[in-house]
């Protein structure tokens, strides 16, 4: 079957795969319980055949050894009127003296044993059971018949008497496996067709008292991890829960993210507009064109920054969503020390114009990751630290290796510092710990977000220790090499 007929096929019913999978075991139950049963029957049966040929044989050769005379008419005279099993007497050279049931037996008036008749039979001098017995002084041996599907059992004693070396076989013919099996075909399938009745309505009660629980669960998805009737559904309900809360988490964010865009993008454009109509209408002064034409402009940067930062961060969305089946883009060798000072160096002039000092010390430290993502962090950190500060205040850029050995970036600023109950939201998307001042200085609200995902991205630890009125330090921790 191709990927696309397994994409399209309709999904097979599990309550009849265990309808038809009950019926089957029931079915194979019954064939291989009846099997055993006739094998084990017909071993029982054969080996209490054996004994009973053992016994009778040998207790007719012991009285007929006691007998005065040893010829066919002594021995008949011992057998009863009707014999079940098969007697023959074998003389030493294997000619048979007598067999029940190829010998005639002459009576007298009174019924009384006159003589025997002379056995018409071949010699039996090459029978296994009558050279093992002269040899051994008794044999035990089973010839199978496969065309009457019946075996006949032989036991055969040696008679030493006066006249010489004789044999008494005894023998009887049983059904052989095969015959067995033929006697008891209308009970096996009579008992089939019980068991596949009964199967039938098994399978239909259990699979519906298995289904019914799962087709319950599947209503009741709020409750699902509580009512998971077995165990080894507990794995699949937890996944299920997991998704759905990660589903209404998603789009909880989804539509908090739109409202907050749709309000950052909304000041802008409401200021733009409207000085814009000024100068369409020419409310506004000759004098006054050029101010609000700057206003304009810088409005207008705002929003390219927040659209960027939008941007950046779907596809930093993306690159998450495959983080777990494909490793992050670029991946490289990224010398920090080298990262540090390249920061530095590009904001040293936003530093001047909050008239913060802007220092690094930078430690020999390298991790593995995309350098534009670094890049990217280290100048969101470095910019934050400028933003929230206040003039004459310093930020130093850090990195090296810790006494874990794992490398780290760290940035420290004296400014403002973060509110207690701040810190734990600060890296959430458009969230601002003071909005009147993240307005002045032009922030879009999502360059800790950022930060945040591209740590994530490269297994890094971000800490936060912050108090207000005396600074901020953030920390990213990188995984040991």
């Amino acid at each position: 079957m191709t990927e696309e007929e397994r994409r399209t096929a309709k999904p097979q019913s599990m309550t009849r795969r265990y309808r038809r999978g009950l019926i089957l075991t029931g079915v194979l139950c019954v064939l291989a319980m009846l099997t055993a049963a006739t094998v084990l029957f017909q071993r029982s049966y054969t080996e209490r055949i054996d004994t009973y040929l053992a016994d009778i044989c040998d207790g007719y050769a012991a009285a007929y050894k006691a007998q005065d005379t040893h010829d066919a008419t002594t021995l008949v005279k011992l057998l009863p009127g009707r014999s079940t099993p098969r007697f023959t007497l074998i003389d030493a050279d294997g000619t048979v003296l007598f067999d029940s049931k190829n010998t005639a037996v002459i009576y007298d008036a009174a019924g009384e044993v006159y003589g025997v008749m002379k056995a018409d039979l071949p010699s039996h001098a090459d029978r296994p059971e009558f050279r093992q017995a002269m040899a051994d002084g008794s044999a035990s041996i089973t010839r199978e018949s496969e065309t009457l599907q019946q075996e006949t059992h032989y036991y055969a004693v040696r008679i030493d008497t006066p006249e010489g070396a004789q044999v008494l076989r005894v023998s009887e013919d049983v059904a052989n496996i095969w015959g067995l099996s033929a006697d008891t075909l209308p009970l096996l399938f009579g008992a089939v067709v019980l068991i596949l009745a009964a199967a039938t309505l098994f399978s239909w009660w259990l699979t519906h008292r298995m289904v019914q629980p799962i087709n319950h669960l599947a209503e009741h998805l709020d409750t699902i991890e509580a009512d998971v009737p077995y165990e080894e559904l507990i794995p699949l309900a937890r996944t299920i829960q997991t998704d759905r809360k990660l589903r209404e988490d998603n789009e909880t964010l989804r539509r908090e993210f739109t409202a907050n865009v749709s309000h950052e993008l909304k000041t802008p454009l409401t200021s733009i507009s409207g000085y814009a109509e000024l100068i369409e209408t020419g409310m506004a002064k000759p004098a006054d064109v050029p101010t609000f034409a700057a206003r304009i402009h810088k409005e207008a940067q705002r929003m390219i920054a927040l659209v960027s930062d939008i941007l950046q961060l779907s596809e930093l969305d993306s690159t998450q969503a495959n983080h777990s089946r494909e490793p992050v883009a670029e991946m490289e060798p990224v010398d920090l020390a080298a990262l540090v000072k390249e920061t530095a160096q590009n904001m040293t002039m936003n530093a001047r114009r909050a008239y913060i000092t802007l220092q690094y010390d930078a430690k020999p430290a390298t991790v593995r990751g995309s350098r534009d993502q670094l890049s990217e962090l280290a100048q969101n950190l470095c910019d934050n630290a400028i933003r929230y500060n206040r003039p004459g205040g310093h930020v130093e850029l850090r990195c090296g290796t810790g006494s874990d050995g794992c490398p780290y970036f760290e940035v420290e600023d004296n400014g403002i510092g973060i509110p207690q109950d701040s810190q734990t939201r600060v890296f959430e998307r458009f969230y601002r710990v003071d909005k009147s001042r993240s307005k002045a200085t032009g922030g879009t609200g999502l360059g800790l977000a950022i930060v945040k995902h591209i740590a994530l991205l490269h297994d890094a630890r971000i800490d936060l220790q912050s108090q207000v009125g005396t600074g901020t330090t953030i920390r990213v921790t990188f995984p040991k090499k």
